[in-house]
């Protein structure tokens, strides 16, 4: 797979005929909208699609057995415009994006929901909170209109009634359905932000995001084409090196392209990207087998494909890193890179793994029950990776120290120590050493704790110096063997005269 080779820079272009949009009906619809939702008929006038003459009936004609369609001033439409309408136009972009991590973002969190959002919580949460990042399976009752339990929502993952996942107005609002707005952080940090996805936080401090908002005005944002170091220098945003072009790579609407690491997870894993023949994609563990071409492998919906092609982390740490060569030297790449590895593998190391073996042996020995968070040890264990560990992770892998640092790594040492380890040997009783000490009083990593006597100022004592046996001065009159002799010998002499 070909995925440094030069590509397109800015959208595809646009292959269907003219003739194929400026639905007659379309004036009627701009009529009535400039007076009921005039903010919505501003928009579309400066869009490009107007510009184009491309108009509301356009993207919202519907037929009258999808089963969404509805009946609205005399004409069948659907509320929602899917990715695969899109599609009609923007083929390229609508292949692109319905492989990508962001199209499996429903699916990949749908058995997970109910012990947060519902029982944690209430399943009102679900609607307001989880869906709008992540998508729902949008139901559509039987007067044809939306569930309001299900929609509205513009989720990256959305499940659409005809069948096709994602929302291409999740970072093209409508109806101006702007490239500039896509190319802001801001698109990105509505849902990557907050404890499990920190990346507005880690951004805004990142040396890139002090560089973005100083030098904003000169990003170019609204340019045709957007070829870093070429349309732009001031700065780079999450576009810039998730999915933009930038020398021989091309740019691309699969957002997780070039992730050589999985930094979301308990234990982070290299990993494998796995092209199936119908478009989709996996990722797989690094350490397991590579599998062949034509092998047929379960996707996170439950359907099965088939085995085109497949990267390594090596060549997707390679994509990444020729995007940093715009504006970097390759010793800085290198070191950089090689710092964030480093992070990574000590918390898996120290941290991840046997935290996991930890847990993983309290439910084996029936010291946990299997419903999550109804045990104090789930939380701490949760937010140990999930939060602090998260941003810990992340910091390293967008260089803010601060999240790599205080806002992670020493959180995560934290409570390991003071909280993680304490819950969990109160869990195990008297099997504690079989279960929590084994995973951590051997490994190099811990031998810290043995060292009870090793001082340090950082808490603002220390132990005293011992103190040393005072010496004895020399005697007037006496000799320096005399004086250095023992007691014993003074006296044995002293009695022999």
């Amino acid at each position: 797979m070909a995925l440094t080779a030069a590509g397109p820079a800015a959208a595809a272009k646009v292959k269907l005929d003219p003739g194929e949009w400026g639905h007659p009906a379309g004036a009627d619809c701009v009529s009535c909208h400039e007076k009921a939702s005039p903010g919505i008929a501003r928009q579309w006038h400066e869009s490009a699609h107007a510009a184009a003459g491309v108009n509301c009936m356009d993207c919202h004609q519907a037929d009258a057995a999808d089963v969404d369609a509805i009946e609205h001033e005399g004409q069948v439409i659907a509320t929602i415009v899917s990715p695969k309408d899109c599609g009609r136009c923007h083929g390229q972009e609508y292949r692109e994006q319905e492989g990508s991590v962001h199209a499996e973002a429903y699916a990949i969190i749908e058995a997970r929901v109910p012990a947060l959002a519902h029982q944690l919580t209430g399943p009102e949460m679900q609607a307001a909170g989880c869906d709008q990042c992540h998508g729902s399976q949008v139901r559509v009752r039987g007067d044809g209109t939306l569930d309001p339990a299900t929609w509205p929502n513009s989720g990256i993952g959305r499940i659409n009634p005809d069948g096709s996942k994602g929302s291409c107005s999740s970072c093209h609002g409508r109806h101006a359905f702007s490239k500039a707005q896509a190319r802001e952080p801001d698109a990105c940090v509505r849902c990557h932000s907050g404890p499990d996805s920190p990346d507005k936080e880690v951004f805004e401090a990142s040396k890139h995001g002090m560089l973005y908002a100083a030098q904003r005005d000169a990003m170019n944002l609204g340019a045709d084409t957007w070829v870093a170091g070429k349309d732009y220098t001031a700065a780079p945003t999450c576009v810039t090196c998730h999915m933009g072009a930038a020398g021989k790579v091309p740019a691309t609407h699969d957002v997780g392209l070039r992730n050589a690491w999985s930094l979301n997870t308990p234990i982070s894993e290299r990993q494998y990207l796995v092209v199936l023949d119908d478009g989709a994609k996996l990722e797989l563990p690094a350490d397991a087998k590579p599998p062949k071409r034509g092998t047929e492998l379960a996707k996170a919906d439950g359907s099965t494909a088939k085995v085109k092609v497949v990267a390594t982390p090596e060549r997707r740490r390679l994509v990444m890193s020729t995007v940093c060569l715009e504006c970097h030297s390759k010793t800085m790449i290198q070191g950089f890179m090689n710092q964030f590895d480093d992070v990574v593998e000590l918390y898996n190391r120290k941290f991840g793994a046997p935290a996991a073996a930890i847990m993983a042996g309290l439910y084996d020995a029936g010291k946990l029950t299997p419903l999550p968070f109804d045990e104090p040890v789930e939380f701490s264990y949760w937010e140990l990776w999930h939060d602090e560990g998260a941003r810990a992770r992340h910091g390293a892998a967008m260089a803010s120290p601060n999240h790599a640092w205080w806002d992670g790594m020493y959180l995560v040492g934290r409570n390991f120590y003071s909280q993680f380890l304490p819950q969990a040997r109160a869990a195990a009783g008297a099997q504690a050493a079989a279960l929590v000490d084994v995973h951590i009083d051997d490994a190099a990593d811990h031998a810290w704790r043995a060292e009870t006597q090793q001082g340090n100022p950082i808490l603002g004592w220390i132990p005293p110096a011992p103190e040393l046996a005072p010496s004895v001065p020399n005697a007037p009159g006496t000799d320096a063997a005399a004086a250095t002799s023992s007691p014993g010998e003074s006296i044995a002499e002293e009695g022999g005269e």
